[in-house]
């Protein structure tokens, strides 16, 4: 009787002992600002990245522009570990010191043009602006197949865009517009004009993704990337068409930074290198994102892909000098239109 007792008491111990191991191995974390995901199927990168390295990242529904505010206030204190964002709010996280040169393992496999030289930010992708339509919501209209066309009157409260004042694809679609209408990187005027004509065919300009209302219908016509048009129609089965407007359009990449004195920068290091990986790209490429590192898209990701005859039609542009335009875009946007 008293061998069972002991039995009982160590299996009583080793059950504790697990337990209490249990409870004190610390869960691995990093935080990471505007990781929405809705967004560029942020939502699968980040079950991948907690299976694969068993990093837990929260969810963070910031936009570009929220995101930079953030780490600016935050500067002394830091909370984020990683932020994801548009390139020109990259670029200017890196004048305002609030991110770190970090260089991630595969760091010479991605092209010059899409990395700032100390690794203060790296682009993860590219999206190409145009019009993501839901075609049952048009009511019988035709897809429209330019910036011109959603000036028209039949179009009228059907079309969205995000506000090119805070969120990052807000502002490429003004970039997109502009040179279409023969502005360039130092004249927004025509970009301006644009956006007044719009006004009056009663716009919804919300401040953050607008995914799911595209979907639902309440959006009908959005000005939005190609690799959330491409997920609503191949992932989502919608109703969706895709048009890079007849006027041209512009490519620009996202980019991750490490954040200035992260509290776990360890692990936002891993989170970077995860996201550059063969997995993490094939994430984005599956997702409908044209990857940094292109060896990682598949014959068959690429052909959710409208045409490359019809990706002619868009062009880069100078990043930095966007970047350097975006402050004054805004405050005209901001008093001229808006």
């Amino acid at each position: 009787m008293k061998n069972i007792q002991l039995a009982h008491f160590g299996s009583a111990v080793l059950l504790l002992g697990a337990s209490l191991a249990a409870h004190s191995a610390p869960t691995q974390h990093a935080v990471c600002y505007n990781c929405p995901p809705e967004w560029a199927d942020w939502g699968t990168q980040l079950q991948a990245i907690a299976k694969d390295t068993g990093i837990q990242v929260p969810q963070d529904n910031k936009n570009s522009g929220q995101s930079l505010a953030q780490l600016v206030a935050e500067k002394d204190n830091p909370v984020a570990d990683v932020v994801y964002y548009g390139v020109t709010f990259g670029i200017q996280a890196a004048k305002s010191g609030v991110v770190a040169a970090y260089k991630p393992a595969l760091w010479d496999q991605i092209p010059a043009g899409m990395k700032d030289p100390d690794g203060k930010w790296v682009a993860l992708h590219s999206g190409t602006m145009g019009l993501m339509v839901n075609v049952d919501a048009l009511g019988g209209l035709p897809v429209p197949q330019s910036w011109a066309d959603l000036l028209k009157p039949e179009y009228k409260g059907m079309v969205g865009y995000l506000d090119p004042s805070s969120a990052f694809v807000g502002y490429v679609g003004a970039v997109a517009i502009n040179l279409a209408e023969g502005g360039n990187l130092n004249d927004f005027t025509p970009a301006i004009h644009y956006f007044q004509k719009l006004s009056a065919n009663a716009p919804i300009v919300p401040k953050q993704t607008a995914y799911a209302r595209v979907l639902s219908g309440e959006i009908p016509i959005l000005l939005d990337y190609d690799f959330n048009a491409y997920r609503a129609k191949y992932k989502d089965h919608a109703n969706i068409a895709f048009v890079i407007p007849k006027e041209g359009s512009v490519t620009v990449p996202y980019v991750i930074s490490l954040v200035k004195n992260a509290p776990h920068m360890a692990n936002g290091k891993k989170v970077i290198d995860y996201v550059l990986s063969d997995r993490g790209q094939a994430i984005w490429a599956n997702a409908y994102l044209r990857p940094v590192r292109t060896s990682a898209i598949s014959a068959q990701a690429k052909s959710h892909f409208l045409p490359d005859s019809d990706y002619k039609r868009a062009r880069t542009v100078n990043y930095q000098q966007m970047a350097d335009a975006q402050k004054a875009f805004s405050a005209r946007y901001l008093s001229e239109v808006k």
